[in-house]
């Protein structure tokens, strides 16, 4: 590999795996409450029978790459196996030389969510996975495109908490279990996605030149014009597309329902904007 792919693809998988590994052998297992994913599972069998946690993994994973292989592509599947042995020998090899957390179950609920939320971005950001439950539901999701993913997930690791919390006889740890795999997903939203965030506002009105002359002056963004035609009036309309930050959109409403009252305005989430005044690529 050449020092570009190496910095590109080894050391995110690297630090990724790092950081997951801390998150659950340090705190996680610690606390002893259940966790989602094959990880969970893992921890089952090491609370129950004291199997290491990244063997664990490794072992689990096996039928499910021999099922996923053909559905998932060559070189993601590979990237996935690869950055997996790092995970697991990092479990199992490097975080026993971390610290230990010993205090209170909420904490490392929250240490866990964070960290391995953390890691878990890293990972997804360069372009691979830790295989487990990601090659399941990438696999379902290729059978059956018009599920939902996150649907799926959710479903999945409710699951695999409740049937950790079943088998420990822990109600607490089920709810701690929730907190972690929240916290987890919200901080891998927010490390993808969340840095790029803000809004697309969608104004139907029939004074167009003066809603782009008030977007400019505002938020200094450009907007683009479309062409729609009203349902109920049959009368031509003017739809101005705007993408802008978070701060932007309120005054921006504010200053166009005063300008034309009659406007109509939606507001929606935009996860990733790639463009001038944005990300570049």
């Amino acid at each position: 590999m050449t020092t570009k792919q190496i910095q590109k693809e080894l050391l995110p998988e690297l630090c990724g795996s790092l950081l997951a590994a801390f998150g659950i052998h340090s705190f996680a297992l610690q606390a002893a409450f259940p966790m989602t994913g094959f990880s969970g599972i893992a921890a089952l069998f090491y609370y129950l029978f004291q199997i290491p946690v990244g063997t664990m993994i490794l072992l689990l994973n096996i039928p499910v790459a021999c099922l996923c292989y053909k559905l998932l592509g060559k070189s993601f599947f590979f990237r996935s196996i690869r950055c997996l042995f790092f995970s697991s020998l990092a479990l199992d090899l490097i975080a026993p030389f971390f610290p230990i957390y010993t205090g209170d179950r909420l904490l490392a609920a929250i240490c866990t969510g964070v960290l391995c939320g953390l890691g878990y971005a890293i990972i997804y950001l360069s372009g691979t996975s830790t295989g487990g439950m990601d090659f399941i539901t990438m696999s379902v999701k290729t059978k059956h495109p018009h599920l939902p993913l996150g649907r799926i997930i959710f479903l999945s690791d409710t699951i695999i908490v409740l049937l950790g919390g079943l088998i420990l006889k822990d109600t607490d740890g089920i709810i701690y279990g929730i907190i972690t795999s929240y916290l987890s997903s919200l901080v891998i939203d927010k490390l993808m996605y969340g840095m790029d965030a803000g809004k697309l506002a969608l104004i139907v009105t029939e004074k167009g030149d003066l809603i782009c002359q008030i977007i400019d002056q505002i938020s200094k963004r450009g907007c683009t014009i479309l062409t729609a035609y009203g349902g109920y009036s049959k009368s031509e309309k003017q739809v101005i597309m705007c993408a802008c930050n978070n701060k932007q959109v309120y005054p921006l409403k504010n200053a166009i329902k005063k300008a034309d009252p009659a406007s109509f305005f939606i507001i929606l989430e935009s996860n990733e904007t790639i463009g001038e005044g944005f990300k570049t690529n």
